[in-house]
């Protein structure tokens, strides 16, 4: 499993009044992190849906935050599957300020869950899609 890096620069929308990043900024970096880190394997949110009959949803993230991001920082999210697991798949992520190797703003873990497109209810991974995540 390789790690995918996402830049991403931070604008005023991401910040408060005082030009440091709102902590619910963090979760939508991660969030295009991960929908990137599908999209470099050939994975697709549509193309799930509608060949799969299958969307996969946020069932639960955990974040710390180590220090703060500032407007106009550059900033490096990461993505990587942690752990696949039936209906689940746990993403390992941070986010590093001017370096994909630099200092450590923010870490966490997303739970993504697989669920029928159709009736909602959680369903196993597809094997084609198991066999991507693992590569």
């Amino acid at each position: 499993m390789s790690v995918f890096v996402l830049p991403v620069r931070v604008y005023l929308e991401d910040t408060d009044a005082q030009g440091v990043v709102y902590n619910a900024s963090y979760f939508r970096f991660m969030e295009r992190a991960r929908t990137e880190w599908l999209r470099a394997r050939g994975i697709d949110h549509d193309e799930l849906r509608e060949e799969h009959g299958v969307v996969l949803v946020l069932a639960a993230i955990k974040a710390r935050f180590r220090a703060p991001a500032r407007l106009s920082d550059m900033l490096y999210v990461s993505a990587d599957v942690a752990e696949t697991r039936g209906a689940r798949v746990r993403f390992a992520q941070s986010v590093r300020r001017a370096d994909p190797d630099g200092e450590l703003v923010c870490e966490g873990v997303a739970e993504v869950a697989c669920m029928d497109a159709r009736e909602g209810r959680p369903r196993r991974l597809p094997a084609t899609l198991v066999s991507e995540l693992k590569q």
